[in-house]
């Protein structure tokens, strides 16, 4: 029998840490049509183009891409980050030093320039638990960052520097990307500064498991484009030079390139990164319904054994996806006027809502096809904007977030406390990952984070804690406390 050969799904600058350590608040109007630039359609300048490569071939296109390439690379920066923060369990990259503690540990990776003034989007694996960030430009000026906000759920990062006059990236609208189209990929792979490399888009809607949370947003567009550790948070740019999404990950056996590279859409990013600007977090949009791929199973119990679409499982009793009328077994053919043939695509059209709108739904149920209209909600279940309640705990040496409505609902807990920002402290001496929630401590059930720090810093003997990682897996530890 032939072995099987797996394949790696890697975060692309996680592996450039680890080479590298061996080696050695703004208002809404920041995203305005002049600091945040967005072509939403092919325009006269690009149909051009597309007429002199159909009469040039690729000699033409050769030029398009050193245009593109010159439009975008000033708008890419290289980000090295130090970590002085303890080890934990859950890091694969620990390195240690002879007296049995880990050192500083060096990492980079990329960051793309949204806006004059020095704000900057990158992967949140690419700065997370860093304790200094410095962003240097293509010009070699060198600047140190702060972050702004992060999201674990599409793996996406706001840092800002303080520099005005910068070059800021056109965004152009994922959506109208094909199957086929020419794109390049911009970075600092393996360290190397400002690299620039060629593809075409393979696929759309990708979801390869990669983010590790609890509402884990998953569309990539996939790329032949070569991307390599460090190409984290670089740009995946067309032939115009404008933003198609942003590098996060790549298949491979080795850590290196190897034929297929994932960037998160433009559309996606755009949302996220206002989000984080403008609220501290991002407005998770919830419309109260599990969603499926339409597997065999499922379709030999539809009436008409079709793949199109996705499959409602479940709808939550009270739900705005109740109250507009979905039901359980109801097929999704569209979502916005879109095709939605996958979750990962059903996924990305919801993520690009905020609580209070409406999403419109073609839904089939039978051999009947009707539109609905969903209204969106957050993650307490009304249609209110959220700000980030996160609360930086100096003796836990971390941030603390309380488990809002629809996570307790989902965990079947009374409450808890979601943990990142993870920095020296209680919370990495007892090796708890990012993103990790504390339920219980000595089965007592922390109502604030001043109770929950008392609970682990002044008790003594052993202590039980009740707690579940970022993929839902529950757990239980225990620590003796002197």
């Amino acid at each position: 029998m032939q072995k099987k050969t797996w394949i790696a799904i890697i975060l692309v600058s996680l592996s450039c840490g680890a080479l590298g350590s061996w080696l050695q608040n703004k208002s809404s109007n920041l995203f305005s049509k002049e600091t945040f630039n967005v072509k939403e359609s092919h325009d006269a300048q690009y149909n051009e183009t597309a007429k002199l490569t159909s009469a040039g071939g690729f000699q033409s296109l050769q030029g398009d891409f050193a245009t593109a390439s010159e439009a975008a690379s000033h708008s890419v920066v290289f980000i090295k980050t130090v970590s002085n923060a303890q080890a934990r369990q859950s890091d694969y990259w620990d390195f240690w030093d002879f007296f049995g503690q880990r050192g500083p540990v060096s990492s980079a990776g990329s960051g793309v320039i949204i806006s004059d003034d020095g704000y900057i989007v990158t992967n949140n694996h690419v700065i997370n638990d860093a304790d200094n960030i410095e962003v240097i430009m293509r010009d070699k000026h060198s600047y140190k960052a702060r972050i702004i906000g992060t999201d674990p759920n599409t793996d996406l990062a706001v840092i800002k520097v303080e520099a005005k006059g910068l070059k800021a990236v056109t965004f152009t609208d994922s959506d109208k990307i094909r199957i086929g189209e020419w794109v390049i990929a911009i970075g600092n792979p393996l360290n190397l500064t400002s690299t620039v490399t060629a593809g075409i888009v393979s696929a759309k809607g990708r979801n390869i498991n990669i983010v590790n949370s609890q509402f884990p947003i998953e569309s990539f567009i996939q790329t032949d484009a070569a991307i390599n550790p460090g190409n984290s948070g670089g740009a995946l740019v067309n032939v115009r030079g404008e933003l198609v999404g942003i590098n996060t990950a790549i298949a491979s056996k080795t850590g290196a390139y190897s034929g297929y590279g994932f960037a998160i859409p433009a559309n996606i990013v755009k949302k996220v990164v206002k989000d984080l600007i403008d609220y501290g977090d991002v407005q998770i949009p919830f419309i109260g319904a599990e969603i499926v791929d339409i597997d065999k199973t499922i379709a030999d119990k539809l009436p008409d054994d079709d793949y199109t679409g996705v499959y409602v499982f479940e709808v939550n009793r009270g739900s705005s996806a109740q109250q507009s009328g979905l039901r359980e077994g109801d097929i999704i053919l569209k979502a916005d006027g879109e095709n939605v043939n996958s979750k990962a695509e059903y996924l990305e059209r919801l993520s690009l809502h905020r609580p209070g709108e409406t999403m419109r739904l073609l839904i089939k149920r039978g051999k009947e096809q009707s539109e609905i209209k969903v209204t969106i909600t957050n993650k307490e279940g009304t249609t209110a904007l959220l700000k980030n309640v996160s609360i930086f705990s100096q003796p836990l040496g971390c941030n603390l977030a309380p488990l809002s409505k629809v996570e307790r609902d989902k965990l079947g807990a009374e409450g808890g406390f979601r943990v990142s920002n993870i920095r020296s402290g209680r919370i990495a001496q007892m090796g708890f990952p990012d993103g990790f929630i504390i339920i219980s401590v000595n089965k007592r059930v922390p109502e604030s984070v001043g109770e929950l720090e008392k609970l682990l810093t002044q008790s003594r003997g052993k202590i039980y804690i009740d707690g579940i990682h970022p993929n839902g897996t529950r757990s239980y530890y225990s620590f003796y406390s002197y």
